[in-house]
């Protein structure tokens, strides 16, 4: 039995201090985060690692998501978080590592290195497929450069260590097509991807499974039905 597991899960969607209830998107939503507590303290112990790749609070201030923060940190575990698109608290990432408690890290334009583990990256944006317009060009453009800035952060930090990719947005197209995105990932030799942003029906259709040597791992909460999903372990022999 390994010594540390790494669980994933994303869009935890707290409230901001606006007491936002995630109940008007069905009833499944109800008492959410009681549900992802309880089952986080039954599992995870604090040398365990767990992953959550954005859609963290609802607040639209950084004062707003420190109560959603603190909730998390109180929970068992090691964390390392990421920015989704719906957290418009996260503007500055060096006031956030200043507050932020032992034990939680946060990604941007870098990378952490826990255990010998090495995790890596950034937002994503909508893929060129559903694009609506140049802007939307430019940001996907803006996050490759992001994520690549990451993941070579963690190959200075391990040259031969086991990455670990973290990603809101899905970083491929439904049917499994390869995009710059997961092009890097397979140029950087990660092994697993956690993603989240899709919800409801269409999570259904999110692509899990190997693409071009990596694993992808789909992580909305809700599509986990609210309990963390824990990922397989490396598919690499520790070196001696």
């Amino acid at each position: 039995m390994p010594e540390r597991a790494i669980y994933a899960i994303g869009d935890l969607h707290l409230p901001g201090g606006d007491d936002k209830s995630m109940d008007v998107f069905g009833s499944h939503w109800e008492g959410h985060f009681d549900k992802i507590a309880q089952d986080w303290a039954s599992r995870v112990n604090d040398r365990d690692i767990v992953l959550i790749p954005g859609d963290i609070s609802w607040a639209m201030q950084f004062a707003q998501a420190q109560p959603d923060l603190e909730a998390i940190a109180a929970l068992p575990g090691r964390k390392v978080l990421i920015r989704g698109n719906h957290d418009f608290w996260w503007s500055g990432i060096s006031k956030l590592r200043a507050w932020l408690p032992d034990g939680m890290y946060a990604i941007q334009n870098d990378a952490v290195s826990l255990d010998g583990v090495l995790f890596a990256g950034s937002r994503g944006w909508v893929l060129p497929s559903a694009a609506s317009g140049a802007e939307d060009g430019k940001v996907y453009a803006r996050e490759q450069l992001r994520l690549q800035l990451s993941l070579e952060q963690a190959r200075r930090l391990g040259p031969k260590g086991r990455v670990i990719g973290l990603i809101h947005y899905p970083p491929m197209e439904q049917d499994g097509k390869s995009t710059e995105l997961t092009d890097l990932f397979t140029r950087y030799q990660v092994e697993d991807v956690v993603y989240g942003h899709l919800h409801g029906a269409v999570a259904a259709y999110a692509f899990r499974g190997t693409l071009d040597g990596v694993r992808y791992h789909p992580v909305s909460c809700d599509a986990l039905d609210f309990r963390l999903y824990r990922l397989p372990e490396s598919q690499v022999a520790p070196e001696p």
